[in-house]
């Protein structure tokens, strides 16, 4: 359990108990995958082991080899047009031997920073025995869509369930060598909803490129390359990325630690942190009891017009 103490006034010191991140970790019990391979494990992978992956409840790396790393041998080859298929054997792997382990299943790159603490934030809030699943949505090639397999994606149970039921039963196939399409379009077969990660703002959680790609304020102009699939009306600039991100994609080594720096341990001294990611019920009400209250505002001065 950690501290943080704040200066009440010039004698009085308050504590403030800060728990709910390590009962977040029990309640919601996130198990991570990570996609590696033998060649990566140095570069990348033991970069993620040394920074977010000790957050996960269970972190598996995934490779062709098994490895004292340790790494979880998938018997299949290395390769971009091996990706679904390491991507579907992981899966299976995962029901058979740690389905009842966790709750959610993420699958992320050895170059993608994720954020525990707010993804359990955001899963917080649903049932993992719903067919869901949750990242970056992109909008091409299916009709209901399909996560990014960069940014990462985490499956509920459920989903889980039937993803590797889809395999079982033949509704699922090994159609097309890109992974978040194929897994994609197994959750629409196998009807696993789509769920909406932005945050009450509108904003998004995942990302499929580092924070620059997004951060920058730009002038008016047409659409990006990086930014072509979104299914959501794409922001830059400071607005376009939730103040509870959870993920980034293309992050190299020294990126990862120093994401692991600024998301940690670098703090402004007397900052108070403003942004409520529970307003969204308050601000309606609010709006209405104002809508009201201009309301009865006007018809008084048209009563005070006629008297």
């Amino acid at each position: 359990m950690s501290l943080s103490v704040s200066k009440l006034n010039s004698n009085i010191l308050i504590a403030e108990n800060r728990r709910a991140a390590p009962e977040f970790s029990q309640k919601v019990r996130v198990l991570c995958w990570v996609m590696t391979q033998p060649k990566h494990l140095k570069s990348r992978t033991q970069h993620i082991r040394a920074t977010w992956g000790k957050r996960c409840n269970i972190v598996l790396y995934m490779s062709s080899e098994v490895s004292d790393f340790p790494t979880v041998g998938l018997n299949v080859s290395e390769g971009r047009s091996q990706l679904y298929w390491k991507t579907i054997r992981a899966f299976q792997h995962i029901h058979t031997h740690h389905l009842d382990d966790a709750d959610w299943f993420l699958k992320a790159d050895d170059d993608t920073f994720v954020v525990l603490e707010n993804l359990r934030y955001g899963l917080s809030k649903h049932n993992a025995e719903e067919p869901l699943y949750f990242g970056r949505r992109f909008t091409p090639f299916i009709a209901q869509g399909y996560m990014s397999g960069g940014a990462g994606y985490v499956l509920s149970k459920e989903a889980l369930r039937r993803f590797v039921k889809g395999f079982a039963d033949g509704l699922c196939t090994h159609n097309t060598e890109t992974e978040d399409v194929g897994l994609g379009k197994c959750m629409e077969t196998m009807k696993v909803q789509m769920g909406d990660s932005r945050d009450v703002l509108g904003r998004q959680t995942f990302h499929p490129y580092p924070p620059d790609y997004y951060l920058p304020r730009q002038t008016p102009r047409p659409r990006p390359w990086y930014l072509i699939y979104e299914h959501y009306q794409p922001v830059e600039g400071p607005g376009c990325c939730s103040d509870l991100a959870i993920s980034f994609h293309y992050i190299d080594a020294v990126q990862m630690h120093t994401l692991e720096y600024y998301t940690y341990h670098l703090r402004p001294y007397g900052y108070k942190y403003r942004f409520n990611p529970n307003v969204k019920i308050q601000v309606r009400q609010e709006k209405r009891w104002l809508i009201q209250t201009l309301g009865v505002i006007h018809l008084k001065r048209k009563e005070l017009l006629y008297v």
